[in-house]
């Protein structure tokens, strides 16, 4: 349709698809449906979406303002034509920025100038990884720990400049955080290059910290590790990481611990598990031997008749639960030995007792074969 022959234009009502007693909000969500559909950034090259696009935006400019919409429903287009500022313009006297800063926010980076990029900021989180032996994490204990982190430069007092009066307004942006410019027939706003949308610049920056405000430091912070931890458990300490930029908060310090194995022990959840050696006369006889446990040394009975792979339950010998009462068990696998070596009176010893312990050679089946890999494994 043509924008200067008020014989052909369209009706406004009828461009945004809604009816004449639309509401604000109506007209505004038909017009943002619209303008995002023939929004010239999603159609380039296409003249007739960027036409409709302008159609759009110039039905909502006159529609949108109580006093243009008042007209045009008494008059028709002839009770906005130039009253509107259409001649030449389709969005007249207002600024088009300002209709989609309202209507599209940052999706198009088109935003009206208006908000600006706090230049406080929070800070950063920090790892540190901390490794303990195995009986730390079973019983808990008290690390100290040196860590790196920003803090506040005491130059400057965190401000960032050399006078430590704090930073000045942009002279590029006018502290506004954003640039508009020209493009085709609207104008965009952007996002300031030059202070990163905050509206203020450091222009005498802090020699120390190069105008950052903070400067890394070594901190040092007692870690209370306690029973029962896992390798891999973060510990949290709020706001004992980096500093804030400019009076924001800090960010938080996450303690990861890795735990070196034991020599014996094998952790199962909060159960310990072990494998103890004994001898033939042992395992075929019963005895009682004294096995090492965490807590020192107890005394396990081993039954006549023990066979080898057998597994004992000790309770109460194993894991504390984490941040609750009671521990896990300590599982005792016994193993009979075989001797390599033997003497000769050894030897008929054992050859002796094995003619009244005989044997019957039957095959048995593979799945008793597995059974018994998987106890030696």
């Amino acid at each position: 349709m043509s924008r200067t022959d008020n014989v052909t234009k369209a009706d406004y009502y009828e461009v945004l698809g809604v009816a004449k007693t639309a509401s604000d909000q109506e007209l505004k969500a038909a017009y943002r449906k619209l303008a995002m559909q023939h929004h010239p950034d999603r159609n380039p090259g296409d003249k007739q979406s960027e036409e409709r696009f302008k159609d759009c935006s110039e039905a909502y400019q006159v529609l949108s303002d109580p006093e243009k919409r008042a007209a045009y429903d008494r008059f028709g287009h002839a009770g906005v034509n130039g009253a509107g500022g259409f001649n030449g313009n389709p969005f007249g006297a207002q600024d088009i920025g300002d209709i989609f800063g309202d209507l599209f926010g940052e999706m198009f980076n088109m935003g009206g100038g208006r908000q600006r990029t706090s230049r406080v900021q929070k800070g950063h989180d920090v790892r540190h990884d901390v490794t303990i032996e195995f009986e730390e994490a079973v019983f808990g204990k008290e690390v100290p720990v040196t860590v790196k982190r920003r803090e506040a430069c005491p130059d400057c007092r965190g401000m960032g400049t050399a006078t430590g009066r704090g930073p000045t307004t942009c002279p590029q942006c006018q502290g506004r955080g954003q640039v508009r410019y020209q493009q085709g027939f609207f104008s965009v706003a952007r996002t300031c290059s030059a202070c990163g949308g905050t509206g203020t610049v450091i222009s005498d920056p802090c020699p120390s910290c190069r105008g950052d405000g903070r400067r890394e430091r070594q901190h040092e912070i007692l870690v209370n590790i306690p029973a029962g931890v896992e390798d891999g458990t973060r510990i949290r300490y709020q706001g004992e990481g980096d500093a804030g930029r400019f009076g924001g908060p800090g960010g938080d310090l996450y303690i990861v611990l890795h735990v070196r194995a034991h020599k014996f022990f094998e952790r199962d959840g909060n159960d310990l598990h072990c494998v103890i050696p004994i001898s033939f006369p042992q395992a075929a006889l019963g005895t009682e031997i004294a096995i090492a446990t965490l807590d020192g040394e107890t005394k396990l009975k081993v039954p006549e008749g023990t066979q080898s792979g057998q597994t004992f339950r000790i309770r109460g010998k194993g894991i504390p639960h984490l941040n609750a009462y009671g521990r896990g068990d300590l599982l005792a696998q016994v193993v009979v030995k075989i001797p390599t070596k033997l003497t000769k009176a050894q030897k008929e010893k054992l050859k002796d007792l094995g003619e009244t312990l005989r044997v019957e050679n039957t095959p048995t089946s593979r799945g008793l074969l597995d059974k018994v890999k998987e106890m030696f494994s």
